[in-house]
C-alpha cells in the first residue's frame, strides 16, 4: 500500500503518518515513512535545503522541478523497493503540496505541474492507494505555527496572504482528485481513528 497524508504546515501530517507507521508495524508488516521532500535521503535532503532553508529567491518553476527531482530520488530509492516487496509506504506530502504551494500559491500552471509529475514519476506515485488531506482554519493554523516558534523555512516565512491561498487550495485539490478531507482540529487520537477506520473498511 502507498498512503499519503497531506495538508498545510501545522495540520499534523507527520504525527499522523508516524502513528500509522506504528499501527501497521504492530501487525508485522514492513513499513517505511517518508516526509517529502527530504525523506532521510541525503540527495533529497540537499534539494530540500536548496529550496527551503538557504534563502535563495528561486523561480516558482525552479521550485517545481527541484521538488520533482527530490520525489524521483525518494520514490526510486526508498518507496518503490518496499512496495515491490509487498510493504507499506506512508508519505507525509506528495505532489499535491506542489499543486497547493507552487500552483495556487506561486502561480505556476497547475496543468504544467501535473504534466511534469506524470511524465517523470510512475502511475503508482501519482495515484496513491489512500490519500488524506488534513485541514484546519487559518486561525488554528496560525496559532499552531506560533506555538512552534519562529518560522525557519522559505514558505513558512511568506506573508499570510500566501498562506491563505495555500490553505484555500487544499479543498479544491481534494475535490479535483477525490481525496478524503479530514478536519485536523480535533485531538490527535480522534483524527487517527478516522484515518484507520477508512483504511480498514475499504
Amino acid at each position: 500500500m502507498y498512503i499519503v497524508i497531506e495538508g498545510q504546515d501545522g495540520t499534523g501530517k507527520s504525527t499522523q503518518a508516524e502513528l500509522l507507521k506504528k499501527h501497521f508495524e504492530s501487525t508485522g508488516k514492513e513499513v517505511v515513512m517518508m516526509e517529502e521532500p527530504d525523506g532521510d535521503l541525503p540527495q533529497a535532503h540537499d534539494l530540500h535545503d536548496m529550496i527551503l532553508t538557504r534563502g535563495y529567491d528561486l523561480e516558482p518553476l525552479t521550485n517545481v522541478l527541484l521538488f520533482t527531482a527530490a520525489r524521483i530520488e525518494l520514490w526510486k530509492k526508498i518507496a518503490e523497493p518496499v512496495l515491490k516487496r509487498g510493504g507499506i509506504v506512508i508519505s507525509a506530502r506528495n505532489y499535491w503540496s506542489t499543486l497547493a504551494y507552487q500552483g495556487y500559491g506561486e502561480g505556476v500552471s497547475r496543468s504544467k505541474i501535473i504534466r511534469i509529475t506524470k511524465d517523470l514519476l510512475p502511475e503508482r506515485y501519482v495515484h496513491p492507494d489512500y490519500g488524506f488531506i488534513l485541514t484546519v482554519s487559518d486561525e488554528v493554523r496560525l496559532a499552531r505555527q506560533q506555538n512552534r516558534g519562529k518560522a525557519t523555512e522559505t514558505f513558512e516565512k511568506k506573508p499570510n496572504i500566501f498562506q491563505q491561498k495555500v490553505n484555500a487550495a487544499y479543498p479544491k485539490i481534494a475535490k479535483e482528485f477525490n481525496i478524503t478531507i479530514i478536519d485536523a482540529a480535533p485531538s490527535i487520537d480522534e483524527i487517527f481513528a478516522k484515518i484507520v477506520k477508512i483504511i480498514d473498511t475499504k
